[in-house]
């Protein structure tokens, strides 16, 4: 649905993170006559509390699963074959 309303809006092009180039963010009518740089430093605030993506955060642990399994599977067929060799 698209709205003929106008809103104010702030875009940062530098937001420091590693996934994210630009954010926008949509103010409140009551701050949209605040100073800029307020809303600028406000903006930078929440920019730096946002993580990566769950997906991201996900697909990191489950490689470190894969490959703690992997190590722990190489240990018990080692074992197993040193069992094997000396029986």
């Amino acid at each position: 649905m698209i709205r003929g309303i106008s809103r104010q809006i702030i875009e940062v092009q530098e937001t420091g993170s590693a996934y994210y180039e630009k954010a926008y963010l949509v103010l409140k009518p009551e701050y949209a006559s605040a100073e800029r740089e307020v809303l600028e430093r406000e903006a930078r605030k929440i920019l730096k509390k946002m993580d990566a993506p769950s997906g991201m955060k996900r697909t990191v642990s489950r490689w470190k699963w894969i490959a703690r399994a992997g190590i722990f599977a190489a240990l018990g067929a080692g074992s197993a074959a040193i069992c094997l060799w000396i029986w």
